[in-house]
Parts: structure tokens; C-alpha cells; sequence
């Protein structure tokens, strides 16, 4: 996969999860927005990660990574245990349990200096992703990603993140937690390009200034782990539609491989099916998608 045109960079967590759900209970997997985003979107472009790890989520990072378009360089190593985060998965949606945030405070995040490509600042301590969004001021694209628990307990700093964003992606939780009603409304008060609203089962809604478009779910498969999804979502949307020229007529396109990745991420728990998934297996699946959406085009 040849590296050129624009760049490809994802900013976000590097977790360990505990959760349980209809999948039974897993302990200390791998998770987080940079990993479920950078595996997704290294099926189709390069990317590269800004997170910061600890000594004890080193192992599974590699493993996850093994083979796959991420360069990890700027993967910080630290000595603060990798962040954790529990939940219980009901419904398709997980409740956010609490988590153990202590490395973003011994982290300072690295990015490449005069950084001008695609970027996306992944759900994490909104502080931190203000920071990065501040930094990244120079890229050509800047999206960032929500998570509820944060909007409410840090909702100054979580606006400061949507205040620098072009593109936002939130569920509709989210959307309400910041205040928004009428999600055109909300875009154009916040004056972003564009916002991608995740309602799950119910498929996703993206409203610009040329106007909305909408994508179902693809449930043609089952689903049995829904975390990750909406970075996986991302992940396969940015890289893309950053691979195709980024122009508004190829965004239809870039959301139906974003929901294709987000598709073969629900397959599975955790990172598993999308760590496996091969660029084959995403052709296929996103041929199912188009195939589904097309009586409705």
C-alpha cells in the first residue's frame, strides 16, 4: 500500500475493558478509540497513532498491530497502568461503569510537527483531546468523537472540543448531553462541516451544508459486542474517503465503508473480528452494504 497523498492520524485511548453482556464477561481486553480506528482504517490507508500506553497494554497493542499500515512511533510507552474502563452491554449499548484515567496525566502527547493531513482526536479525557485539537489546528481535515461519561462530568472541556472541530461524530445521547436538539441546528451553531449522528441499529444520519445523508445499519450479521463500532465507524469512513479525494460527492461511499467496518467489528468481541478482518472481507462486506442501500438510493 503505497504512502502517498495526505496523511492519515488518529489520536485517542489505548484500553484495557472489563465488561460483561450478552457475550459473557471478558477482563482486561484490548480496546480503545485509537485502536478500534486505526484497525479499521489501516484496511484501507496508512495510519498513524498518537495514544499513550502503559507497560502492561504493550503486548496486546503489538499483537493487534502485527501486520497491518499503523505506525505506532509516536506510541508513548509509559510507566502509569494503560487505561481502563468498564461497562455492562445491554440492548446494543454499553453503561459506562467508570474507568482508571491516571495515564493522561503523565502524558504529553507527541505530534508530528506542521502536521497538514486527516486527522481524528478519539474519545478520551476531553482535555487531553483539547489539547490535541489545538495542535492539530493545521490539518486539512479535524474530526473528534464524544463519549457521555466525559460530556457530562467535563462538559467546558468537552465543548472546547467541539468548538475546534470541522467534523464531530456523537450518538444521540451525546448530542443531547451538549445541549443539541435539532442536529442541523446543532452544526450549524457550532459551525461544523459536518456531523455524523451514530444511532446504532438504526443506522447513522451525516448533515453538512449540502445536506443530509443517511446510512441503515447492517444487520445482516449478527451483532454480538457493539463497543468500538463508531471509531471502527470512523476509522473505515476517513480513510476512505481521505483515499478518494476527500470531494462531497464521495461521501455517500465513505460512510457505506465505515458502516462495513463497523459491521465486521460487531462480529465479534472486542477487536478480534476487526483485528483479523482482511481487505478482502471488507470488499465483501461493503459490497453488502451498497447492495442494501441501493432500493433506497
Amino acid at each position: 500500500m503505497p504512502d502517498k497523498g495526505p496523511h492519515l492520524l488518529v489520536a485517542g485511548s489505548v484500553a484495557l475493558d472489563t465488561r460483561d453482556g450478552p457475550f459473557g464477561k471478558v477482563d482486561e481486553v484490548l480496546g480503545g478509540s485509537a485502536v478500534y480506528f486505526a484497525l479499521a482504517a489501516s484496511l484501507i490507508a496508512p495510519v498513524k497513532v498518537v495514544a499513550p500506553v502503559g507497560l502492561d497494554g504493550v503486548k496486546q497493542v503489538a499483537q493487534a498491530f502485527s501486520g497491518r499500515y499503523i505506525d505506532t512511533d509516536l506510541l508513548q510507552i509509559l510507566e502509569a497502568p494503560t487505561y481502563r474502563w468498564r461497562a455492562h452491554q445491554e440492548h446494543g449499548s454499553n453503561v459506562d461503569l467508570g474507568s482508571r484515567d491516571d495515564i493522561y496525566n503523565s502524558w504529553d502527547p507527541v505530534l508530528p510537527a506542521g502536521f497538514d493531513g486527516w486527522a481524528f482526536v478519539g474519545s478520551m479525557r476531553p482535555d487531553r483531546q483539547a489539547f490535541l485539537m489545538k495542535h492539530l489546528g493545521g490539518a486539512s481535515f479535524l474530526a473528534a468523537d464524544a463519549m457521555l461519561s466525559y460530556v457530562k462530568a467535563r462538559p467546558q472541556e468537552a465543548r472546547d472540543v467541539l468548538r475546534r472541530a470541522g467534523w464531530f461524530f456523537c450518538n444521540q445521547e451525546e448530542l443531547a448531553a451538549l445541549g443539541g436538539k435539532d442536529p442541523e441546528e446543532f452544526r450549524r451553531q457550532w459551525w461544523l462541516k459536518g456531523l455524523v449522528v451514530k444511532a446504532g441499529a438504526h443506522g447513522l444520519a451525516a448533515y453538512t451544508e449540502y445536506g443530509v445523508v443517511r446510512i441503515p445499519a447492517h444487520t445482516h450479521h449478527p451483532a454480538v459486542d457493539t463497543t468500538g463500532a463508531g471509531d471502527a465507524l470512523a476509522g473505515g469512513m476517513l480513510a476512505r474517503w481521505m483515499s478518494t479525494g476527500g470531494e462531497v460527492g464521495g461521501l455517500q461511499d465513505a460512510l457505506v465503508w465505515g458502516v462495513a467496518c463497523a459491521s465486521i467489528t460487531v462480529s465479534a468481541i472486542g477487536v478480534k473480528g476487526i483485528a483479523k478482518a482482511t481487505r478482502k472481507e471488507l470488499h465483501q462486506r461493503v459490497a453488502e452494504v451498497e447492495k442494501s442501500i441501493r432500493p433506497a438510493s
